[in-house]
């Protein structure tokens, strides 16, 4: 199976709602690794890396958004692969 890396970009309600947690605890179910980060102005930057198809997954289960918060989008690109990522790291 082919591994893949993902960047990308949640606008909407997606700070200080549990959006993070939602996409740690999905990345987890997945055995996906990367961060998902608050940006100034409002965002949340994701990277996603591991199997291609976990990471379709969680791509979704990103732009599905948890209970509490509203994405309107996300904007993906593909990144570089970093061998060192462990987990799901939240800042």
């Amino acid at each position: 199976m082919t591994d893949i890396c993902k960047l990308g970009w949640a606008s909407g309600r997606v700070q200080g709602v549990g959006f993070r947690y939602h996409v740690m605890n999905a990345a987890r179910a997945h055995g996906v690794v990367g961060y998902a980060n608050n940006l100034a102005d409002g965002r949340v930057e994701v990277l996603l890396q591991g199997a291609e198809q976990e990471v379709q997954l969680m791509m979704m289960a990103v732009e599905e958004g948890a209970p509490r918060p509203e994405v309107r989008g996300v904007w993906w690109q593909d990144s570089l692969f970093d061998e060192d990522l462990s987990g799901l790291a939240t800042g």
